[in-house]
């Protein structure tokens, strides 16, 4: 239609070449987008990972007191070369801005607990492209754990997909990172909750692969009987990891976090799964 009505107007014939240019340009460049997703997808699915992962035009800078708050408190961090030290605070800082961190019975919100929420999402995403996790908008901080309406029981932390919020217990997030060879930690759990709710209702290239993975390992623990009993049996997962899908994710992952090496010599046909969900190829993992 377009095309046709370029024709059938009296332009000037300097006018009508820069149009024609214009039209066909913006044709190839939708044709091109359309390949190259086509193409990435099906190279993500094979390789489970992206094309690239990082590319900023202007990356946001932390200030010197949270860079501290991370290189004291935050290990993982401290594992990470200077380059991915520089993209690390990036993706910080820009969830930071991003999100609305909102304290409850009197707890006001900090910059490290700022800093160290956002530090334990900005790991778990650190091999995706799209890293912000559009289901959380925000963050509800209690000073310990705290009455929830859903199911009329106490909570540590609790994920609302339709509110868009996450809701942590300070106190038990705290805890999650005490000891960190225990398997345990709230903020790993709630926010792998998140990033798997998420890959099911986003269509980006980190979620595609986020899904594939994971269901390449159900069909492999459905498919062999004597490893998914050797993992029951084991008991190096918490029971808890068995209740359904999304509690398994967030408890492989969490192990996954605390106790490579372990995981890896224990298991290490879901050790590589769950490192294909997260494409973390970094930090000795």
């Amino acid at each position: 239609m377009i095309l046709a009505l370029i024709e059938t107007q009296e332009f000037s014939p300097t006018l009508r070449i820069i149009l024609l240019v214009v039209f066909f340009t913006g044709i190839a460049a939708v044709v091109i987008s359309r390949f190259y997703v086509f193409f990435e997808q099906q190279y993500a699915i094979k390789n489970k990972r992206p094309f690239f992962v990082h590319f900023y035009l202007y990356k946001k800078k932390l200030g010197d007191k949270e860079k501290r708050i991370l290189r004291n408190q935050f290990s993982f961090y401290k594992r990470l070369n200077t380059t991915q030290k520089d993209i690390f605070n990036h993706r910080v800082a820009s969830f930071i801005d991003a999100k609305s961190f909102l304290g409850r019975e009197g707890l006001v919100v900090t910059n490290e607990m700022k800093v160290l929420i956002a530090a334990t999402s900005t790991m778990l995403t650190f091999g995706f492209r799209n890293y912000r996790i559009d289901l959380i908008e925000r963050i509800i901080i209690y000073p310990n754990s705290f009455y929830s309406q859903s199911n009329d029981a106490e909570h540590k932390g609790e994920l609302n997909p339709k509110l868009k919020v996450l809701v942590l217990s300070w106190e038990d997030f705290l805890i999650g990172y005490d000891d960190e060879n225990d398997n345990l930690n709230l903020g790993i759990h709630e926010f792998t909750h998140a990033i798997h709710i998420n890959s099911l209702k986003s269509r980006d290239i980190s979620s595609l692969i986020f899904k594939s993975a994971f269901g390449e390992l159900t069909d492999l623990l459905t498919a062999e009987e004597e490893l998914r009993q050797k993992l029951i049996e084991s008991k190096y997962f918490r029971a808890y990891a068995f209740t359904n899908q999304f509690e398994f994710v967030a408890v492989i992952v969490e192990t996954f976090i605390e106790t490579p090496h372990d995981f890896k010599r224990q298991f290490p046909r879901i050790y590589n799964k769950t490192r294909e969900m997260l494409n973390f190829n970094f930090a000795n993992y």
